[in-house]
């Protein structure tokens, strides 16, 4: 459209009167191609974004305590001795499995009904043989003629020795128990929100997949390959970690670096780092190392976790530990892409201020730390849809693993939670590293109130009473004490 074809037919028409058409013709335009843009459907959602507001958020604090990660000690432990989330133990398999095809789960159920009491979620491990306890093997199988070696285990340093009874792991009514116990186990368990990690357990001494020093006892490839199948088929939900990677010909272990599985080093700051000495090659990094890229790039998509040994319990967060054979707890850390770790150092008694100061400083680095550089939404809604674009950015060690969802909700002046919205989170896939990835939601605002409203986010912690994930933001816990605030929008006409 041209000036000459403005309906300003005279030029003695008066300038301003002359440009008071000419906005009405160009405001008639205008209508016309957003009427357009809706119909093409591209109108209101997008119409939206135009006008969406980026919002940058503060850096916060490192939190410490956040779920599914940090130091672990054994449930029920003193109170305010160290920020946790995760409690830990054993259990023996005799305690649950009384009969072929029955079980008693109660032992299981008041372990982890008392550690979700306290907001925790629980590490658990069943065991067959455990030195000086005698409630490993389910008694029928011994009463069908399973063999069992009683020794004298002396592999038990720091501690004294004490008996063992280790189990023929080739007995076949001992490897079909194992079968069906893990199906049963997975099928009660699997995602249950009170249960955080599974260690595998059940082979080896302590559930540690060996029997050191008396190696003729272990398990055969083809026992540990059922068991490990069963676990594939049975937990899909719930993390399984293994004691040891092992690739393809491994001297002891059946390979599993290709498997659905995550690690645990329970010699952490021991034996964990490469010392040169081909002695030391059954470290846990240089074991890594031999399983191969796999096993080495397992902490992309398993977490590994583990337990300081007990010789530096504690310790190994003084200023000077003074132990020859320790190794750092930041080095061991940042190499496992660690998530969680034992330490009863930390718990078994107050801290002196210098170590209690150091690890919370260095734990805080385990596992994921989300923070928000930067969100965009707009100021106000006009129509009954918000699009929300929320940057997400991982600067811990590791991802996180459990797939909980992600809350939004508008906030009144009052404080009250008017409308929430709940959807699938992609938190799992968010690596380390500066990139991140960008949130995107679309909230209906259909039946929410005309109003101004603060916009917040959480992560659903599952667990009904389970400690809530912070982020490492300034804004966390403002307008809700559990959530992120993003900022504010109003919903209602122009």
């Amino acid at each position: 459209m041209s000036m000459t074809h403005l309906p300003c037919r005279s030029v003695y028409e008066s300038w301003p009167r002359c440009m008071s058409k000419f906005r009405l013709v160009i405001l008639r335009v205008l209508t016309i191609a957003t009427i357009g843009l809706v119909q093409l459907g591209i109108g209101s959602l997008d119409v939206e974004r135009m006008h969406a507001q980026v919002r940058q958020l503060e850096r916060g604090e490192s939190p410490l305590g956040n779920p599914l990660q940090g130091l672990v000690p054994y449930s029920d432990p003193a109170p305010n001795r160290f920020p946790h989330s995760l409690e830990f133990d054993y259990i023996g398999l005799a305690r649950v499995v009384i009969a072929e095809g029955e079980y008693h789960w109660q032992p299981i159920e008041k372990m982890l009904d008392g550690i979700a009491s306290r907001g925790n979620q629980a590490v658990l491990r069943v065991y067959m043989e455990y030195p000086g306890k005698q409630d490993g093997i389910p008694g029928y199988l011994a009463d069908r003629g399973l063999k069992i070696h009683e020794y004298l285990n002396e592999n038990t340093a720091p501690f004294p020795a004490q008996k063992v009874w280790t189990p023929d792991y080739e007995d076949p009514n001992l490897r079909k128990m194992l079968r069906d116990f893990i199906k049963a186990f997975g099928e009660r368990y699997d995602g249950d929100p009170r249960l955080g990690y599974l260690t595998a357990g059940l082979l080896g001494t302590w559930g540690e997949w060996h029997t050191y020093p008396r190696t003729e006892l272990w398990a055969s490839q083809r026992t540990q390959r059922e068991v490990l199948d069963a676990y594939e088929t049975h937990f899909h939900r719930t993390p399984v970690l293994l004691r040891y990677p092992a690739g393809k010909g491994h001297y002891a272990q059946v390979e599993n670096a290709s498997r659905r599985f995550g690690y645990h080093d329970d010699s952490l700051c021991w034996a964990t780092l490469p010392t040169g000495r081909s002695e030391d090659d059954w470290f846990f990094v240089p074991a890594l190392q031999a399983a191969g890229k796999a096993a080495e790039n397992k902490w992309q998509t398993q977490p590994i976790g583990g337990e300081i040994r007990p010789e530096v319990w504690g310790k190994i967060f003084d200023n000077e530990v003074g132990i020859p054979e320790a190794q750092s707890f930041a080095e061991c850390a940042a190499a496992l892409h660690l998530t969680w770790t034992m330490d009863t150092g930390m718990f078994r008694e107050a801290a002196p201020a210098a170590r209690l100061k150091n690890a919370r400083r260095e734990v805080a680095k385990l596992g994921y730390e989300f923070y928000v550089p930067q969100c965009e939404f707009a100021e106000r809604a006009t129509t009954n849809q918000l699009p929300v674009s929320v940057q997400v950015i991982n600067q811990g060690l590791a991802p996180m693993y459990h797939a909980w969802p992600l809350e939004f909700s508008a906030v009144d002046s009052r404080g009250q939670q008017v409308q929430q919205w709940r959807q699938e989170s992609n938190l799992t896939k968010i690596l380390p590293g500066p990139a991140g990835r960008t949130i995107q939601a679309k909230l209906g605002l259909d039946q929410l109130p005309d109003g101004k409203y603060t916009l917040t986010m959480r992560v659903v912690n599952p667990l009904p009473n389970g400690k809530p994930l912070q982020f490492a933001n300034q804004a966390w816990g403002q307008t809700l004490p559990d959530a992120l605030t993003l900022g504010t929008f109003e919903k209602g006409p122009r």
